[in-house]
């Protein structure tokens, strides 16, 4: 199995540095609700925030902590959901087998407590060339005899009600099949991991390979975005310099997380307790934007704590690129406020738009091309929106899954 590949970690506390600029798009502060109930979105009604590590790992895989302390760590360190996805099998290296796979089952079932605190198993298959896929919501696990390469995998999911997101992805060479789409699972792939552990994959495997958030979206992939640990210690939770997930629930339940996951309803982030919450023309973030060409109006709710309170940050609006994304617009704003940015938008020019926060005053430790503005270090990023209003350009799949 590939070993985790980290770049160079930057501690929270060096997070605090603000930087300033000028806004190319202007930004005015919101009116919203007050900033006091850090689970309350400004923006929008009807769902809490729970903070989620979605990826991690045991000895019952290649993990180095014992099982049946994970989740208990992860409460105490503040998660409101949780998942233990060890490996399936890879390169004749033992990870799961059907005794584990229960095990993991009676380990989530025993920490589950509805309405506060939701517990999940998962499995992580894991192939060192085509690349890792997370499912969960499965009753069953698939290991490389089941599905030796991603086509096996797609077909047996299909033939599941569980969901999948594709991990770290630039890690392996083959990148998936270069994100080739697969309508059979197009609801069913609900994630892009942006944050693994300590490392940005926004540009992950650049130059060899096109961003990943271009590759991916533009196969006709329709994928939420999400942070996690993918820990392979014992420690789960306690490390605040790596990546969570952000969901936005009507209630703290499995079937409140399997609703916010398939409606893309969450952003990743990389800051302990981050609140993000966006709209564009008052569709939340993972939605359908039924326009084909126009100005939208995006409302950003971004509370970031104590460590970045009153700092500058950047707020990128991210479009379809042949090899990277492009940025369409970008503001400077002060954290703590709600931001609004209009942006023109034409799906001609490809049919998603993600938006990044970003602190400018750090450097991106796996950047892109010279001169691109997302070269600084990345924050947070929300769930694409898909505009649906017209045909697509070659820059863009016009492939559309069915039950978004």
């Amino acid at each position: 199995m590939s070993a985790p590949h980290h770049h160079n970690r930057v501690r929270r506390r060096s997070l605090l540095a603000g930087a300033g600029g000028l806004a190319v798009l202007a930004a005015t502060p919101g009116r919203g609700r007050a900033a006091g109930d850090r689970r309350t979105s400004r923006i929008s009604r009807g769902t809490t925030l729970a903070y989620a590590d979605l990826h991690n790992h045991t000895l019952l895989s290649d993990g180095m902590g014992e099982p049946e302390l994970a989740f208990a760590s992860m409460r105490s360190a503040g998660f409101d959901v949780a998942a233990l996805t060890d490996h399936a099998t890879d390169q004749a290296l033992t990870g799961l087998t059907g005794r584990k796979w229960r095990q993991l089952g009676k380990l989530a079932d025993g920490a589950y407590r509805p309405g506060s605190y939701t517990t999940l198993r998962g499995f992580e298959w894991s192939h060192s060339h085509l690349g890792h896929i997370n499912i969960w919501f499965t009753d069953e696990f698939a290991d490389l005899k089941t599905a030796g390469d991603t086509a096996a995998l797609y077909k047996w999911l299909a033939g599941t009600s569980g969901i999948g997101s594709f991990n770290h992805p630039g890690r392996q060479r083959e990148q998936f099949g270069d994100f080739t789409y697969d309508a059979r699972i197009a609801g069913q792939m609900v994630a892009l991991e942006m944050f693994n552990n300590g490392d940005d994959y926004l540009f992950g495997g650049w130059p060899t390979h096109h961003s990943p958030l271009s590759a991916c979206l533009n196969a006709g992939w329709r994928t939420g975005l999400t942070g996690v640990s993918d820990e392979h210690g014992g420690d789960w939770g306690h490390d605040d310099d790596k990546g969570r997930t952000g969901l936005w629930l009507t209630g703290n339940t499995r079937a409140g997380v399997l609703s916010a996951m398939r409606a893309r309803r969450f952003f990743a982030s990389r800051v302990d307790a981050l609140r993000l919450d966006a709209t564009a023309d008052g569709v939340r973030m993972g939605g359908r934007l039924p326009i084909a060409k126009g100005d939208v109006t995006f409302r950003v709710d971004l509370d970031a704590g104590s460590a970045l309170a009153g700092r500058t940050l950047c707020l990128q609006v991210l479009r379809p690129g042949t090899t990277v994304p492009e940025v369409a617009g970008l503001v400077h704003f002060t954290a703590g406020e709600v931001v609004t940015i209009t942006v023109p938008l034409d799906v001609s020019d490809g049919d998603w738009v993600v938006l990044r926060v970003s602190n400018p005053a750090l450097d991106n430790p796996t950047p892109g091309p010279a001169g691109h503005a997302c070269n600084d270090f990345g924050l947070a990023y929300a769930s694409p929106w898909w505009l649906t209003g017209g045909s697509t350009s070659a820059k863009s799949s016009t492939r559309h899954p069915s039950g978004r």
